[in-house]
C-alpha cells in the first residue's frame, strides 16, 4: 500500500486536488492522507459544486492544517510521496525557504529531508521573477515541478479533460499506473 499526502492550498485550482483525491479513492492500494489550508476550503466553496465534508470523504485520514504535531509532520511516519495541489505561491515561497507556518509546509519539508518525492502544482499567472526564484530553487533540490498547463494534442472538450490531464501527470511522477487522460500516440513515426 502507497501513503500518499495530499496537501490543498488557497491557490485557484482546488479541482486538481480534489479530482487527484477521486483517482486515488478508486485505487484499493493507495492510502491519503489530506490537509487544506483554510482558504483552500474557502476557494473549494466558491469554486467548485464540491462540499467540504465531500473532498473529506475522499482521503483516508484527514488533519488540520494548524496541527503541527499531526503524524505527517515527522518523518518517522513513512509515506510514499506527497503532491500540493494546487500550490500557492506563498505555500511555494514557506517550502523554499524551510517556514513551517502550517501543516502542509511543514509536511513538504519532512518530504525533503527524508529525501521522499515532493510533488507541486502551482498555481499562479502570471510568475513574477521572486516565483520563478522559488520554483527553480525547489526543482535543482529535486522537487517535481508539473504547473497546471493543459495540452492540446488530445483535443479537450471540457475543463474536465484538462483536470484529467494534469492528474495524469501527477500520477505518473509517483509512478501509479493510471488511465486518467489520454496519452500521445503517433501512429505514422
Amino acid at each position: 500500500m502507497k501513503k500518499i499526502i495530499v496537501g490543498i492550498s488557497g491557490a485557484s485550482g482546488s479541482i486538481y486536488g480534489i479530482d487527484l483525491l477521486e483517482k486515488f479513492s478508486k485505487l484499493a492500494d493507495i492510502e491519503t492522507h489530506l490537509v487544506m489550508s483554510n482558504w483552500a476550503k474557502e476557494n473549494i466553496k466558491l469554486e467548485t459544486d464540491y462540499s467540504l465534508n465531500e473532498v473529506e470523504q475522499l482521503a483516508d485520514f484527514i488533519y488540520d492544517n494548524q496541527n503541527l504535531g499531526a503524524a505527517i509532520a515527522s518523518g518517522s511516519f513513512k509515506v510514499d510521496g506527497m503532491v500540493i495541489a494546487p500550490a500557492s505561491m506563498k505555500t511555494v515561497a514557506g517550502i523554499s525557504i524551510g517556514f513551517d507556518e502550517d501543516l502542509i509546509m511543514r509536511a513538504a519539508s519532512v518530504m525533503l529531508k527524508e529525501q521522499r518525492k515532493l510533488i507541486l502544482v502551482p498555481r499562479e499567472t502570471p510568475l513574477s521573477p521572486i516565483h520563478l526564484e522559488n520554483l527553480t530553487k525547489l526543482a535543482k533540490i529535486g522537487v517535481h515541478i508539473i504547473p497546471p498547463i493543459p495540452s492540446f494534442y488530445d483535443h479537450p472538450k471540457t475543463i474536465q479533460d484538462i483536470v484529467n490531464h494534469q492528474t495524469m501527470k501527477v500520477l505518473d511522477a509517483l509512478n501509479i499506473d493510471n488511465e486518467a487522460g489520454p496519452r500521445w500516440s503517433r501512429t505514422d513515426a
